[in-house]
């Protein structure tokens, strides 16, 4: 498999259970109606073990533009491929946030709110104060990026063919893709309260954009006025991370 049909698999699988498990919990009449924001929280990080662990053996299933950004700069993936990643991952949030509302079609069309029905989508700030909501997005994927690469450069002593320890790399895939996914569930436990914890461009534009020319029953806006937020934020806290990581070497 290509590293950009990955980037664009993860993502949507990513999108698929992350925002499911929002349109589970905030729709009317669905069998996880107010569930509330542990099951969200849970969710979420059980969306990027899932993502991370289909597609870290052909992309480093960074599904995320931020964490590419931040690889990118610390030298850790070809800048050629950069912009590949960042259109798959993009193109994934925006089928994947299409399969959750077709999946959930009939409960969009049950539940009267139609800000409800956007956060199923995207993200927005509970007390809209931008240059707080800002500061959220970035200090939430700072706190992503860093263990990261902290993460990437793991390892564990496994035995050898002939019982002698020998050291591994983790990285995200297999036993790592269950550390950054128990990060994403502890950051949207602890920072996940202002603004939904984005921390990812493509898993909050991408279903925006989704939104957009979906034929949602009584949508209302897309609130274009925040939407910058949590696509430049993210991608400030993924390079302060990678420069931090730099100063760390």
């Amino acid at each position: 498999m290509s590293p950009y049909l990955a980037e664009f698999l993860g993502t949507t699988l990513l999108i698929i259970f992350g925002n499911g498990v929002v349109a589970n919990v905030l729709l009317s009449r669905t069998k996880g109606h107010n569930s509330g924001w542990i099951v969200v929280t849970a969710g979420w990080g059980l969306a990027v073990f899932v993502g991370v662990f289909c597609a870290q053996p052909f992309s480093g299933a960074h599904l995320n533009p931020a964490v590419t950004l931040a690889m990118a700069v610390a030298g850790q993936m070809p800048p050629g491929q950069v912009a590949g990643y960042m259109l798959a991952q993009m193109l994934g949030g925006i089928l994947g946030g299409a399969l959750v509302f077709f999946f959930y079609r009939e409960h969009f069309k049950a539940s009267p709110d139609a800000e409800t029905k956007r956060a199923c989508f995207c993200t927005t700030p509970n007390i809209r104060q931008l240059p707080q909501a800002f500061f959220c997005e970035v200090l939430g994927t700072f706190a992503l990026v860093l263990p990261v690469f902290l993460m990437t450069q793991a390892t564990v002593q496994l035995p050898d063919a002939s019982g002698t320890p020998q050291s591994a790399v983790i990285g995200l895939g297999t036993l790592g893709a269950l550390p950054v996914g128990l990060l994403v569930f502890a950051i949207g436990l602890s920072l996940g309260g202002p603004t939904g914890y984005a921390i990812n461009p493509a898993r909050d534009l991408g279903p925006r954009l989704a939104h957009a020319f979906l034929p949602v029953p009584g949508k209302g806006s897309n609130d274009w006025g925040y939407a910058w937020v949590p696509v430049v934020a993210p991608m400030l806290g993924g390079l302060l991370a990678a420069g931090v990581h730099l100063l760390l070497r």
